[in-house]
């Protein structure tokens, strides 16, 4: 099948995904509770505005407006009797300002989970999780992707079954987990462990990776995880802006432009190839970003020291805390 995402890796080595989606959204206006996949149909300006604030800023990914794009999400909005239209919209509106932007940028169809715990630990089977991944999917190539990008994932059996539905419907795909229980993800699975979760399903994923968790310094540890582990793969890292903090009624994220450029130098050190921001990644964070990935100078692979040094304390135990873990200051736990 065809690649582009791939195409445009060999050719320029290392990429730049898009920031965040919900933050940025928030800042526009988008109301606590609101399902940002129905502004798709009440404010689809607003969406377009987003993503070409990111293509200026320098992203060659931008990620579709469609994280929680399943049947089952939408059904807390009333709206599970729209999957495809409301992904196919998704993907016509990025598509659209992909296409007049001059140069390559990448349609990554953002497919987040469920919400649903599969069998045992609750009622979703696993065929149920392909179908409603099939579903959304199909919404999503019929608009223009380039690829299924299966994110913020702590179930391997889920991811599995993500793959599996991207396999199905004909697209490529990249899929990440959310290291943010202990190193590891809330389902229990180890960033060394990445590609153990859907590496062999079809003709296996473009990029795994890690997005979300807590914090750029712990993203940082889980990549110097997956990359020991997986040094052939092409690892994605797309991590929070700072650390998130409340300010009266408002989530505050600390990282600034400088931090998050820092934190590109580490990633690419560290041997991520596309690199990008999660939550509270504004346009002004991802130009910062642009600009250290266009003038990186090659340095040696980054150790836990100098990320705490260069980027601050971990907010989160590592995946290897033990009697083999590095020795060092570990920040405490977010709880």
């Amino acid at each position: 099948m065809t690649n582009a995402l791939k195409e445009l890796l060999d050719k320029k080595g290392v990429l730049l995904a898009d920031g965040a989606t919900g933050t940025n959204l928030f800042a526009m206006g988008l109301e606590a509770g609101e399902a940002p996949e129905l502004w798709l149909e009440s404010h689809p300006e607003r969406i377009e505005k987003l993503h070409q604030d990111f293509v200026d800023a320098g992203a060659d990914i931008i990620l579709t407006n469609s994280f929680g794009g399943t049947r089952h999400r939408l059904k807390l909005h009333h709206a599970q009797d729209r999957v495809v239209s409301l992904n196919r919209k998704a993907a016509e509106i990025a598509r659209a300002v992909a296409n007049k932007a001059g140069r390559p940028v990448i349609v990554a169809g953002s497919v987040g989970p469920t919400g649903e715990l599969l069998v045992p630990l609750g009622a979703l089977t696993y065929d149920e999780a392909v179908a409603a991944f099939s579903e959304q999917m199909e919404g999503l190539k019929a608009g223009g992707v380039d690829v299924a990008w299966i994110e913020t994932m702590s179930s391997p059996e889920e991811i599995r079954a993500a793959a599996e539905a991207a396999t199905r419907v004909g697209l490529p795909y990249v899929y990440t987990g959310s290291f943010d229980t202990a190193g590891k993800t809330m389902m229990g699975l180890h960033p060394r462990d990445i590609l153990k979760a859907a590496g062999d399903v079809g003709e296996g994923p473009i990029a795994v990776g890690a997005n979300c968790g807590v914090g750029a310094s712990d993203i940082l540890s889980t990549l110097l995880d997956m990359t020991a582990a997986n040094p052939e793969a092409i690892i994605v890292v797309k991590g929070n802006c700072g650390i998130p903090e409340y300010r009266g009624a408002e989530i505050y994220y600390s990282g600034t432009p400088e931090l998050m450029a820092d934190y590109v130098h580490l990633a690419r050190d560290g041997g991520a190839r596309i690199i990008g921001g999660c939550c509270g990644t504004s346009c002004e964070h991802l130009k910062a970003m642009r600009h250290a990935l266009d003038n990186h100078t090659p340095g040696p692979r980054p150790t836990l020291e100098t990320i705490v040094e260069k980027i601050g304390p971990f907010r989160n135990k590592t995946a290897n805390e033990g009697g083999d873990a590095p020795t060092r200051e570990r920040g405490r736990r977010r709880g």
